[in-house]
């Protein structure tokens, strides 16, 4: 995947990407007191502007029931609700990141509003389309089975619902794909060993990414999953691509970018 990307092709032969809950949840959980000083250091503070603009994709007018899944220490979920006036329920199966998450919901003052539950991204503890619209940061590429997670989102959000989805691309052009790729293989590992002092984190970041599927593929697996107006949206030059779109019901057009 991504021959020509420039990410040390070595990475995926050294870096055993075994994603299995248990393996995940206990890497995520290791660095959970880090996590968020990691994103905007190596992120330059971008993160927050992305998980921004996945919120404005949902077109939320404030009331809505949305999900964020993997969600993590709750950033996207916190966006969601404090910007968008949505009431949120964040799913994850790390310990040690939804309690990080629930000690900033306590922080910000939106109990009412947030709430955090463990459970697993292919099997989501909600009702049949319990949701009006739901999200992913950062996390797609994590679940074991991503084709799972999306039929489960499929399964619990409303019909006429959207989804919004961020996950890392490479950029398009060579130029930028070279410097990345230097940035992405050696660098962050780097930096991410000496913040969050755990040894193989950092390395599976941009192993995850190499392997995880091409934009074009993800929107097939997104179709086959039941959606319809998949569309794949490049962030600061495909360094993220934003993935929306619509479960089949009521007419809900994507909103325009």
């Amino acid at each position: 995947m991504f021959p020509e990307s420039g990410v040390d092709q070595s990475l995926s032969s050294s870096i055993p990407l075994d994603k299995s809950p248990h393996r995940i949840a206990g890497m995520f959980d290791a660095i959970a007191g880090r996590y968020d000083l990691l994103n905007r250091l190596l992120s330059a503070g971008l993160d927050q502007r992305w998980r921004a603009r996945a919120g404005d994709a949902l077109g939320l007018k404030g009331g809505e029931v949305v999900l964020d899944l993997c969600t993590g220490t709750a950033d996207l979920a916190l966006a969601l609700a404090t910007s968008g006036g949505a009431s949120v329920v964040g799913v994850d199966f790390a310990g040690e990141m939804l309690r990080c998450g629930n000690q900033k919901i306590h922080a910000v003052g939106v109990r009412r509003q947030v709430r955090l539950v463990r459970g697993d991204a292919m099997r989501v503890p909600m009702l049949d389309a319990a949701v009006d619209a739901a999200t992913i940061g950062f996390g797609i590429r994590n679940v074991q089975a991503p084709a799972d997670a999306l039929a489960e989102l499929n399964r619990v959000i409303r019909p006429g619902g959207r989804l919004a989805i961020l996950e890392f691309g490479v950029p398009r052009t060579a130029l930028l794909r070279t410097a990345y790729g230097w940035y992405f293989s050696r660098i962050l590992p780097l930096i991410g060993k000496l913040v969050s002092r755990h040894q193989s984190a950092y390395s599976y970041l941009p192993a995850s990414v190499e392997t995880f599927f091409e934009p074009p593929d993800f929107c097939q697996v997104l179709t086959a999953a039941g959606f319809t107006d998949v569309r794949a949206i490049p962030l600061t030059f495909g360094v993220v691509y934003l993935y929306e779109a619509i479960k089949p019901g009521r007419s809900s057009p994507l909103k325009p970018t």
